[in-house]
């Protein structure tokens, strides 16, 4: 009997699958809460701006957007080389979901921006070089989906994909850079401090927008693009299990 009772009990083991889910799980609580400090200082602490109003608010999601699809779209770049020097198909599946996640981003980025520039430029479009390498950034990168989609094999098709979204990411650099290399840009070079020049729209960053501003980005790429991705991660392998299943009972 005291044998039986010095006998110390075997604890059952977690499945790693179990313990990734927990963990995803877990990393979507604090982004939300994350999200939620930062849309409150976005709206209660940060000031108004005295040159634009309550419009300039939309600049947290624009930045943070941009900021998130930049993150995605460099990661997708090391995911290509990865699967390259590796061929293993987790880094496809990471640049794919990647770039989905990005182009969202992306897109986010572009709408916010046009409803932006509606009360500040009266207009929604123009063919400025900041906006015009935005909407070719997020075309290129729409097209990596239709190269996926017109290559049958999937070797192939993983390969090709890889040294596309490593050539796409010239145009994120561009999109990035080009406010500070082209003096004709109309759009505001927001990081600085001080009030835009040159630019129509510009706004002085001053204490509670500038701190807004840097936990807004912080909040975009080190917690909602990741869990994202992530997110997304798991769904690819869903149905790649879902392909498989279906290849076996068609076999059998």
């Amino acid at each position: 009997m005291s044998a039986v009772n010095n006998m110390t009990l075997p604890t059952p083991k977690v499945k790693a699958g179990e313990g990734r889910t927990r963990a995803l799980w877990i990393y979507t609580a604090v982004t939300l809460v994350a999200l939620a400090i930062a849309f409150a200082m976005e709206l209660f602490y940060a000031g108004t701006d005295v040159q634009q109003g309550e419009v300039q608010r939309l600049f947290y999601i624009h930045m943070g957007s941009f900021f998130g699809a930049f993150l995605a779209f460099g990661t997708a770049v090391f995911a290509g080389v990865a699967y390259l020097r590796t061929r293993s198909v987790r880094w496809d599946v990471l640049a794919l979901s990647c770039i989905e996640v990005g182009i969202v981003l992306a897109f986010l980025n572009l709408a916010t921006g046009s409803v932006w520039a509606r009360p500040i430029w009266n207009t929604w479009w123009t063919w400025d070089p900041r906006l015009t390498s935005a909407a070719v950034m997020e075309l290129t990168y729409v097209a990596y989906l239709m190269l996926r989609r017109g290559i049958e094999n999937p070797e192939t098709r993983r390969r090709f994909a890889s040294i596309y979204g490593i050539l796409a990411f010239s145009t994120v650099l561009f999109t990035l850079l080009v406010t500070r290399i082209r003096p004709d840009t109309i759009h505001p070079v927001v990081i600085g401090s001080g009030p835009a020049t040159n630019t129509e729209g510009g706004f002085a960053v001053t204490q509670g927008i500038g701190i807004t501003l840097g936990v807004s980005i912080i909040v975009w790429m080190a917690f909602l693009t990741p869990v994202l991705i992530w997110w997304r991660i798991r769904l690819e392998n869903l149905n790649e299990r879902i392909a498989a299943r279906k290849a076996q009972v068609q076999e059998a």
